[in-house]
């Protein structure tokens, strides 16, 4: 066995969910440069665990000040979506009226071509 094949399965190893063959276990025993990795993996579980068990009290008005920001953000977000939708609104009647003005120039052009070429003939 080498470091390469065991490395991988040390994670485990450490914490209980795998055990190693005969020959893996002889390896890990006998070579430091594995065991100072076990070791590690080790203490890096015993640290989250004790992450994950130690609770910390907030600063006095940490939440209250956390609730506000939030608060106004959401305030800001809704003003900026009323201002793009009014802006799209406005956009989108600009560019209705631009059509509808080229609508009319053009079929008032047509009407007066009519009215030239009947004249003429």
């Amino acid at each position: 066995m080498q470091c390469d094949q065991i490395a991988d399965l040390l994670s485990e190893v450490a914490d209980g969910s795998l055990l190693l063959e005969r020959d893996a276990r002889r390896h890990v025993d006998s070579c430091l440069r594995c065991q100072a990795e076990l070791v590690q993996y080790r203490k890096l579980l015993r640290a989250l665990h004790t992450l994950r068990t130690e609770v910390l009290e907030p600063a006095p008005g940490l939440l209250t000040d956390i609730l506000a920001g939030l608060e106004h953000a959401g305030e800001r977000h809704a003003v900026r979506s009323m201002l793009t939708g009014r802006r799209i609104a406005y956009v989108s009647g600009i560019a209705a009226a631009a059509t509808a003005g080229a609508a009319g120039a053009i079929l008032l052009a047509a009407k007066t071509r009519k009215g030239r070429i009947r004249l003429a003939g």
